[in-house]
């Protein structure tokens, strides 16, 4: 009897064990800084408690066969937050900050798959954000995105990333001037709908691990992008300050993609000073069904199965990111990092 129960007790042991180790495997377990945020799936799911949360086909661990990996995946059209046309499955910091105190965001990912369907001339197509700082309060506009592009057909994409004015004004003449990192920046695009630009030669492949890092501190923006095999790429960007407070300092870049569609505002001479923030990461889908015709920057024309997510997921139209490290804290002086 004694066992019986000792074998049987054991068979108890085992089981928990592999029920956990297959099923139980977190989010939280592998990037364990999941209670400074809540998140937004791309099915309109929002969660504020993220701590041994999962959710199938959008917010989930999986493995390469030597490291485990947080998945964020999202289709081409689903639910979208109140104030964008694009789906996301993406973390939301619950603390805001100013400018003038900052904060750090690091991630350690790789793009594992952009939409196929889409307008080549869209400088929005086949695109993903996998990283952001945006505003809690006024505009609510976004001085940073980090993105990953890459067009059909091609085996290396771009990693770049967009500063968006905030504003003087009318924020509807807003616009994002775009800087490469690796590649292209958002402005290189098609000649037609489905010809497609030449291919980076020092771009991004699909899988291929990149870090980045957004360091905010005392007002100033510090990011510095690294990838094997790659040249590790730094900006500064002030955010106290503007660079675009007057129509002369519109980048050509600007007056090419935006201006046609009436876009060429300026930016209020304080930029982003004294206006509450907070960081993004995961993805944030940029392929969308909206017409081209209606916005050629951003309305992707993507084919979306009516919205059907399960068809979108079989047919290439989605968006996934996997991130196997990230932190989030207080910014740090450069020097002293």
């Amino acid at each position: 009897m004694s066992l019986t129960l000792l074998l049987n007790s054991c068979l108890s042991a085992e089981k928990k064990n592999v029920s956990k180790d297959r099923s139980t495997i977190y989010p939280s377990d592998v990037i364990p800084f999941m209670d400074h945020w809540s998140i937004l799936l791309g099915d309109g799911t929002n969660i504020k408690k993220l701590n041994n949360y999962y959710k199938k086909d959008f917010f989930y661990v999986s493995t390469d066969g030597k490291t485990n990996w947080v998945v964020y995946k999202t289709p081409n059209s689903g639910v979208t937050s109140p104030n964008s046309s694009n789906t996301r499955t993406e973390l939301g910091q619950l603390k805001h900050w100013v400018p003038e105190t900052g904060g750090k965001l690091t991630g350690t990912l790789k793009v594992m798959h952009v939409s196929t369907s889409g307008d080549a001339r869209v400088a929005a197509s086949y695109s993903v954000v996998v990283g952001q700082i945006h505003s809690a309060e006024g505009h609510k506009n976004e001085p940073l995105k980090i993105f990953y592009k890459k067009f059909p057909g091609h085996k290396k994409g771009s990693v770049f990333w967009n500063y968006e004015i905030n504003t003087d004004g009318d924020n509807s003449k807003r616009w994002d001037y775009s800087t490469a990192v690796w590649g292209n920046d958002m402005s290189v695009v098609g000649p037609s709908t489905t010809e497609f630009p030449e291919e980076p030669k020092d771009g991004i492949e699909l899988g291929e691990e990149f870090s980045y890092e957004i360091n905010v501190y005392k007002g100033m923006m510090y990011l510095t992008f690294t990838s094997e095999g790659h040249k590790t790429v730094q900006f500064t960007k002030n955010l106290l300050k503007s660079d675009f407070a007057a129509y002369s300092d519109i980048p050509q870049q600007i007056l090419t993609l935006y201006a046609p569609i009436g876009r060429d505002g300026v930016e209020r001479q304080n930029a982003y000073a004294g206006e509450l923030q907070f960081f993004k990461q995961g993805a944030y889908n940029q392929t969308n069904g909206k017409s081209p015709k209606d916005n050629i920057v951003w309305s992707t024309g993507s084919e979306t199965y009516g919205g059907d997510i399960a068809k979108q997921y079989a047919n290439g139209c989605y968006a996934e990111v996997w991130f196997r490290e990230a932190t989030i804290g207080a910014g740090t002086e450069p020097n002293k990092e």
